[in-house]
């Protein structure tokens, strides 16, 4: 059977690999690099500078663990090729592990020329057909550009810009506090700029627990990040030394002038040249339609990850391309796509997987929660991060867990416990009678499970 993906990125080579490790016939199309946005422009590059910038403010508060150490500084080009030889290993392996499991690549820009065949329009400038029996659509997805006065200026920076700025800038207006907004304001104020972070809602994060998004709003604040939530961008104009956002809060003008300005409003399925129409294959604003098996409205035609819209997550689309691999070659298994974690790589980190209190109230749960502050935990410490929560949320009539909510330091290696809790339909009983090593920041689920049920040992009687 001739399988051939589009797109190389966390989705598509997943789905390339694992449809031949079951024996399919499979050609892998990628225009730009292996490992798509992912390992080249976004997950891995943006955590390699926010994994510095940690060890930069453990370095300058070193004398809270008893050391002594020089004045330290960034050597802002040293880390930029630190950033640049982790992708190419990452993406290099990539390549590596397609050709051991015979996956043929092919770099060249794919659309569809019908129903059984792709247009590749290759590096090299020419074109060609392609035929297929099956075909797996992980095209990705790309930045929002809002339709503002001002907002196409050539300067104004995407995520993938503002990787490799050539210094670190003195200032820096953030437009939008979703996960990509306050990561990069993170990054940045802890280099030492002067960051501005303008939100249209009135909560940073949204859709995670509002609680917990708080906290995180008032630790960055701390840290010198200023928000302007409940506000409205409407131009922007470039000036001598950078740009000036004017914007609008509750009816009282805002204006925000910084050196960078980087839209971080959010991403949209990259699907406009993929010609879908062609094909017959049925989309909205922008996004391809699937059913419960991925597949599009032709049935040998499956979409996985960002350009399906929804949860624009690497590891969903690669969860995704396993799922689409395996129904082609038919060895289907049901996944559990409500079951997927959202990870937040500031200081400390924040997690985040289930329903949050709200949410399960408004599907008509009768919800208890249960609470642990990392200043009762041992571990968090004495790594002298103690500032943070977690969160259950659980079914007050069977116990099931039905969220998790971590703020703190290895939030996004925790969330995992959760993210099984929910896979399994554990209670809190279950999560609560299982012995965690000690001492450790998982201990704080523990006692955040038994804190919903009462009888938290760490934390005084109320």
């Amino acid at each position: 059977m001739r399988i051939v993906v589009i797109g190389g990125g966390p989705g598509g080579y997943v789905a390339a690999i694992r449809a031949a490790q079951l024996g399919g016939e499979v050609t892998l199309v990628e225009k730009a690099s292996l490992g798509g946005t992912c390992l080249n422009v976004g997950c891995i590059p943006t955590k390699v500078l926010a994994h510095s910038t940690e060890l930069l403010q453990e370095i300058r508060h070193a004398d809270t663990y008893g050391l002594e150490v020089p004045a330290v500084s960034v050597n802002w080009p040293c880390l930029q090729e630190r950033k640049q030889a982790v992708v190419n290993q990452l993406v290099e392996g990539v390549g590596g592990l397609l050709r051991s499991w015979n996956v043929d690549v092919i770099q060249a820009e794919a659309s569809f020329a019908n129903e059984q065949e792709l247009l590749l329009k290759e590096a090299s400038g020419g074109t060609r057909l392609l035929p297929f029996d099956k075909a797996i659509l992980a095209a990705g997805s790309e930045s929002v550009q809002l339709p503002l006065p001002g907002a196409d200026h050539p300067e104004i920076l995407t995520s993938t810009e503002a990787l490799s700025l050539p210094t670190i800038p003195e200032s820096l207006c953030v437009i939008g506090g979703g996960v990509i907004g306050t990561e990069f304001a993170g990054i940045y104020a802890g280099m030492g700029t002067k960051v501005t972070v303008i939100e249209m809602l009135p909560e940073i994060l949204v859709n995670m627990e509002p609680e917990l998004t708080a906290m995180v709003q008032m630790i960055m604040e701390e840290e010198g990040v200023h928000f302007h939530t409940d506000t409205q961008v409407k131009t922007i104009e470039k000036a001598p030394t950078g740009f000036v956002v004017n914007a609008q809060c509750q009816g009282q003008p805002v204006t925000v002038t910084a050196q960078h300005v980087l839209m971080a409003a959010g991403r949209r399925p990259a699907t406009a040249s993929l010609g879908l129409e062609k094909a017959g294959i049925r989309t909205e604003k922008g996004r391809v339609l699937v059913n419960d098996r991925l597949q599009t409205s032709l049935p040998h035609v499956y979409a996985i990850g960002d350009c399906t819209g929804g949860t624009m997550l690497a590891h969903t689309a690669s969860a995704q391309g396993v799922a689409a691999a395996e129904t082609i070659m038919g060895h289907y298994t049901e996944a559990r796509f409500d079951t997927i974690p959202s990870c937040v790589y500031i200081r400390p980190e924040y997690a985040s997987v289930g329903l949050t209190e709200a949410a399960a109230k408004a599907k008509g749960y009768a919800v208890k929660t249960g609470k642990f502050a990392l200043t009762g935990n041992g571990k968090a410490l004495i790594m002298n991060n103690g500032v943070g929560m977690v969160k259950f949320v659980a079914d007050a009539a069977t116990d099931e867990v039905l969220g998790l909510h971590i703020l703190g330091p290895r939030a996004t290696d925790l969330i995992s416990e959760g993210t099984l809790a929910l896979r399994l339909e554990a209670t809190l009983k279950e999560i609560g009678t299982t012995i965690h090593a000690h001492p450790t920041l998982s201990e704080a689920i523990l006692e955040a499970a038994h804190a919903a049920q009462g009888h938290c040992i760490h934390m005084p009687k109320p």
